[in-house]
């Protein structure tokens, strides 16, 4: 995951207050804003399969560092591009070239998974399929270690792969776009511009198929024990509505202790193109742990390091992401949510 420019944007601003922050975010958000749908038959929110989506994890792990231009990254893409389809998506594979900050050459896909694409009202579900080309944590003392991004990459797209599954099953009375990012994980860090990250991105978002989806989830690092979902900066700026209706949803299905009711620092991630170029209300459900004062990094130890393997993955966790998400797909369908 990306984001070492750990954007402090609008320091005098709410969004990047610290953790300690007087005022709970999702209690002191402003109030919905925009019309809601009008409410329907509510069709059953199906079950997510943790050891669905735990095997989904396993399998990219075991194509290796899904590194953009890797052979890989190749077998990935084209696992991910037959399992969609294999759930009746409409799938679109989005090439793209770009230049990464230390002038490689990318050649980079997004995959597009449209559900229902007749539909004009949709709705974005976003995760990054990419691997880290090196370790670079100020946790990591072996610079050469083999990064495998099981939490940071495929846990996300794990979590994605069984909705995806659960979609083509249990049609919602939405559409849903699943969009699977590449190139997120090249950018530069110390010092490197907060444009060198999320590559993906940043295409996409310039290139949204349409009609373009009132709303986003990115699913990043969502795999890992006992994690911790703040609210993150730059979904309580750009999407705030939406974080107060997911952290509720989420308290009300009984995941409070993974939903926290805490504000975190606004990151560079995938989701603030998507806000900002795209113009899509995206937030963001990341691991980022409470920071004691002893943290030399605003992400899990594994972060970037040669240990981000299937140790570190937890089906509980999974399940706590993915049912969620399932739960506001299915609740937006028939305006409750």
């Amino acid at each position: 995951m990306k984001s070492l420019l750990y954007v402090l944007l609008a320091i005098s601003l709410a969004l990047t207050a610290c953790q300690s922050d007087a005022n709970p975010p999702i209690q002191d958000m402003p109030a919905a804003v925009s019309e809601p749908r009008e409410p329907t038959e509510a069709k059953p929110i199906p079950k997510f399969d943790r050891d669905s989506a735990y095997a989904y994890v396993e399998k990219q792990v075991s194509f290796g560092p899904r590194v953009v231009n890797s052979d890989a990254h190749a077998q990935t893409r084209e696992w991910l591009v037959q399992k969609l389809e294999s759930f009746g998506a409409e799938v679109r594979e989005q090439d793209f070239e770009a230049e990464a900050y230390d002038g490689t050459n990318l050649s980079a896909t997004n995959i597009i998974a449209r559900f229902a694409p007749e539909l004009e009202d949709r709705i974005l579900l976003a995760a990054h399929w990419d691997t880290r080309p090196f370790a670079d944590s100020p946790l990591e003392d072996d610079p050469n270690a083999v990064v495998n991004g099981a939490d940071d990459g495929a846990s996300g797209v794990g979590v994605l792969l069984e909705v995806a599954r659960q979609l083509g099953q249990n049609k919602p009375d939405i559409g849903v776009d699943i969009v699977l990012l590449d190139a997120e994980d090249y950018g530069k860090s110390n010092g490197g511009k907060r444009e060198s990250w999320a590559l993906g991105a940043q295409y996409y978002s310039r290139n949204v198929i349409e009609p373009k989806p009132r709303f986003g989830i990115l699913l990043d690092m969502v795999g890992a024990r006992d994690a911790n979902f703040p609210v993150e900066g730059n979904s309580e700026r750009y999407a705030p509505e939406l974080v107060r209706k997911v952290w509720r949803l989420a308290h009300s299905m009984g995941y409070g202790d993974y939903y926290v009711n805490e504000r975190a620092n606004g990151i560079i991630d995938d989701h603030f193109f998507i806000n900002t170029i795209a113009g899509i209300p995206t937030i963001d459900i990341i691991n980022m742990p409470r920071n004691d004062g002893s943290r030399s990094s605003q992400f899990v130890d594994h972060w970037h390091t040669g240990d981000d393997n299937m140790d570190v993955i937890d089906k509980r966790t999974l399940r706590a992401a993915g049912q969620v998400v399932l739960a506001t797909v299915f609740r937006e369908a028939a305006g409750t949510l």
